[in-house]
């Protein structure tokens, strides 16, 4: 299931306080997953950019987390996105980024600086859009990362087709109400734009219904936190984080 109006969820204020606040509250369930992902970019970072720090680039960046989430480990960071509310609210969030609006269709974006090692993420993009956003969002990765030498890709996929979400669905009469992407299908969405996936990893296990039980929360807080941590684990998280370099 796409949103078809994706794009377009985020043009008001009050949807924008709404993710901001809301879907990512301090203690919920998107929070801890952000708090995770957070602990682990900043190791991919560290590790990819040892000798040089790199210049971010963060395309569909909404409110700034991921850029937020690397302060201080990157020589400077732009974030792009279709919604002005969105980059208004990462101005708000003190996000220490130059910020972009970019056009929902129309040319590939140009990355707003080139040269020296560069890091692209894209986090809640890939799920929610259709193929044609897909193909674009990786179109502008392949121009910031034009070889293996110029840096990394880091994406997120949010709905992971093989987690216990989706077996879930399956014990309600095979109804479904969100979206889904395989493991495959990311994999050959970032080979058709000459990436290899050189590592994954989950980042969380359970459901929202899960930690918003008051007397499972805790449990499966600290559940879900181990769990993610096992060999193999990424193949059944719901929420799986991808990093990738160019193969030419």
């Amino acid at each position: 299931m796409v949103d078809e109006n994706y794009a377009d969820a985020f043009q008001n204020a009050d949807a924008v306080g709404k993710y901001q606040h809301v879907t990512y509250a301090p203690g919920s369930y998107a929070w801890r997953i952000n708090q995770r992902q957070r602990s682990y970019l900043r190791a991919v970072v560290r590790r990819e950019f040892a000798d040089l720090r790199p210049t971010q680039h963060d395309f569909a960046c909404g409110t700034g987390r991921a850029i937020r989430n690397l302060h201080g480990l990157v020589w400077q960071a732009h974030g792009y996105d279709t919604s002005p509310e969105m980059l208004a609210e990462a101005v708000r969030m003190g996000t220490d980024a130059r910020l972009h609006v970019v056009g929902t269709a129309g040319p590939v974006p140009e990355p707003a600086v080139t040269g020296g090692p560069a890091l692209v993420t894209m986090f809640r993009l890939l799920l929610n859009v259709d193929d044609a956003v897909r193909e674009r969002a990786l179109a502008f990765a392949a121009k910031t990362l034009p070889d293996a030498e110029a840096g990394v890709l880091v994406v997120e996929n949010h709905g992971n087709r093989r987690s216990l979400r989706h077996l879930r669905a399956r014990r309600h009469a095979g109804r479904r109400w969100f979206a889904e992407l395989s493991h495959d299908q990311v994999v050959r969405l970032l080979h058709r734009h000459g990436f290899e996936v050189v590592a994954r990893r989950g980042f969380s296990m359970l459901t929202p219904g899960w930690y918003e039980r008051p007397l499972l929360r805790h449990a499966a807080r600290t559940a879900d936190g181990l769990a993610c941590r096992l060999p193999g684990s990424a193949a059944w998280a719901v929420n799986v984080v991808y990093v990738a370099r160019r193969t030419a």
